[in-house]
Parts: structure tokens; C-alpha cells; sequence
């Protein structure tokens, strides 16, 4: 998509912005709640989130877990390297990296190092065998360095504020 297909927030009108604040919130909230909070009657709701699907403004809906519930608490950061960075190499890491499912995020970076990594496991120990097996196993792997996070201050979730 380039910047011209692309839409920025304050360009959409107020209730188009009213829709995705609200659904930003509560994926799970109703046609005619969603309705009554916009200010706008059941059908044009629907058709606008149709719309907003269609157009990708809205990607998807999920349940979002709880990681402390389901025992996975340990969030480790690691910048890593590569020893090749031609774009066959790249894909090849990219796509090996999706299939570790400790992964939780993998961006590529322009700076200092390569790759930025949010690993998820149970505890230090999990991280260890996570790094040994799995991710300095990972193609063009040069070296990593790791950062734990000791405690989360803002969760990055997209939401905007009801209005």
C-alpha cells in the first residue's frame, strides 16, 4: 500500500473515527450498541464497518490473552544480528522466525543491529533454551543480545479513546 492509498485517523470523518474508537475498545460490542454510542441508526453502522473492513482500516478482531494467566510472564528483548543481509537472506531468517512461537514480535531495524525480537516464555530458564535451540539456531544468526523487561508500563495495543 503506498502513502496515497494510505488513510490517516484524523482524515476520516467524526463517525467513522466514533466507530473504530468504540470497536478499538470492545471488538465484541454489538451492531446496535455501536449504533446508539456513534449516534447513527443500525444500517449505515453496518454498512460503515464493512467499509472500514473492506478498506483494511479495521485488520481483523481477536481475543486478547492474558500472558500472566497462561504462565508466560517472562518478556525478553533481543537485538540481533545477521551475518548476511542480501534480501534472500532476510527472507530466509524472516520466514524461519515466524515459526517459533515464543516469538511474539520480530521487527527488522535500521540502526545499530538488524533485528528487534519480544520473546514470551514461562520464566529465565524457558528464555535460556529458547536462545540456545531456537533462536541462535535461526538462519544468518551472527549475535544477540538480550534485554529483560522487568515490568510492562503500556501494553502496545492499538486503541484509541472512547469518545
Amino acid at each position: 500500500m503506498s502513502t496515497d492509498e494510505a488513510k490517516r485517523f484524523d482524515a476520516l470523518d467524526k463517525y467513522d473515527q466514533a466507530i473504530i474508537r468504540c470497536l478499538s475498545a470492545d471488538g465484541r460490542m454489538s451492531m446496535t450498541d455501536l449504533a446508539v454510542r456513534v449516534g447513527l441508526s443500525k444500517t449505515p453502522v453496518i454498512a460503515r464497518v464493512k467499509r472500514l473492513e473492506a478498506e483494511g482500516i479495521i485488520a481483523g478482531y481477536r481475543a486478547i490473552l492474558s500472558p500472566i494467566r497462561l504462565g508466560l510472564a517472562h518478556v525478553a528483548y533481543v537485538e540481533l544480528r545477521l551475518s548476511d543481509t542480501r534480501e534472500a537472506a532476510l527472507q530466509t531468517f524472516n520466514k524461519a522466525a515466524r515459526q517459533v512461537p515464543e516469538i511474539e514480535e520480530c521487527h527488522m531495524i535500521a540502526g545499530g543491529f538488524d533485528y528487534l525480537l519480544k520473546v514470551r516464555t514461562h520464566d529465565i530458564i524457558g528464555y535460556r533454551q529458547v536462545m540456545a535451540e531456537k533462536i541462535s539456531a535461526l538462519p544468518h544468526v551472527a549475535s544477540t543480545s538480550t534485554y529483560v523487561a522487568m515490568e510492562v508500563v503500556k501494553d502496545g495495543h492499538l486503541a484509541f479513546s472512547t469518545p
